[in-house]
């Protein structure tokens, strides 16, 4: 729509603006990623200055996640083999995109917790930049049917420790509920690792639901979901090629990406190094996944 597209162009200017004058920064950034943070941020400017800065800051200093991405490398083309990633394709009454996320493949051996992060922050990117109909909301449902004690053991602290805090007080999005389902009576040890990184409002949204229950019904209307779940939004299957064929289509966008959103910390004013942003820069690389037999 014309006059919307107006309000669009009038809304970011000041942002535009902001970004020009940040040498640090990247200036060369998708109006609809702006958009994003606009809304996500209640169109508070100095609310999106700061998330945006904490945004690139984030990617910037975890290049485990956000570098070398390239969709047909055999590590990422094994975490779409093993794991479903799904946005599905109706939205709730309330304009909420509903998401569901799964292991497929009880081998532990074949996971890899960093690549499978790093694969969902691809599938994220490419909703970020591509999607025009922007939603009010996210509603992600975690599958642990194939979770089990060991996979704590494939966890590591550090790439969880960034995943959290981008997640959450970096990334576009405005978090409305967050489910649980088919949760074992032990996944309490295994969220006792998440907790400390939690954010208490993010914390209050959570619902686990137990296996063969449907109380996940009373929050997500049961026929957006997919044909697994009794929905009507397809095969998990069928959803999941859908989204491996936009991620794929996007390969030259992402091999071309890690240096253009990259921060040059050298140039960084020093207005803008809160301690927020100190934080994360003195927050620790990558090291090993925890022992556990």
């Amino acid at each position: 729509m014309p006059d919307q597209e107006v309000e669009w162009e009038t809304a970011l200017v000041p942002i535009k603006d902001w970004l020009s004058k940040q040498p640090h920064l990247p200036n060369d950034v998708d109006d609809i990623l702006l958009r994003r943070f606009y809304t996500s941020c209640g169109q508070n400017l100095e609310r999106v200055k700061k998330t945006m800065d904490l945004f690139f800051t984030i990617r910037s200093t975890t290049p485990e996640l956000f570098t070398k991405r390239d969709p047909w490398a055999p590590e990422i083309r094994q975490v779409f083999d093993i794991a479903d990633m799904c946005p599905l394709p109706n939205k709730t009454k309330e304009n909420y995109r509903v998401f569901i996320y799964r292991l497929n493949n009880p081998d532990y051996d074949l996971f890899n917790f960093v690549d499978a992060i790093k694969t969902f922050f691809m599938l994220a990117d490419t909703r970020l930049t591509e999607e025009d109909d922007i939603p009010s909301g996210e509603i992600p449902i975690f599958d642990s049917n194939y979770i089990t004690l060991k996979f704590i053991g494939k966890i590591n602290l550090a790439i969880l420790r960034k995943y959290m805090l981008y997640t959450q007080e970096a990334i576009p999005i405005r978090l409305k509920q967050v489910h649980i389902i088919n949760s074992p009576s032990y996944i309490g040890k295994i969220f006792a690792l998440c907790k400390p990184f939690l954010n208490p409002n993010v914390a209050k949204l959570i619902k686990f639901h137990e296996p063969g229950s449907d109380t996940l019904y009373k929050d997500v209307p049961q026929e957006l979901l997919p044909t697994e779940y009794g929905g009507k939004a397809g095969s998990v299957d069928q959803i999941k090629r859908y989204w491996m064929k936009r991620v794929e289509a996007k390969r030259n966008w992402f091999l071309a990406n890690d240096k253009n959103w990259a921060v040059d910390e050298s140039l960084r004013p020093s207005a803008n190094n809160d301690e927020k942003i100190k934080k994360v820069k003195d927050l620790p690389g990558s090291f090993r996944s925890l022992a556990f037999d």
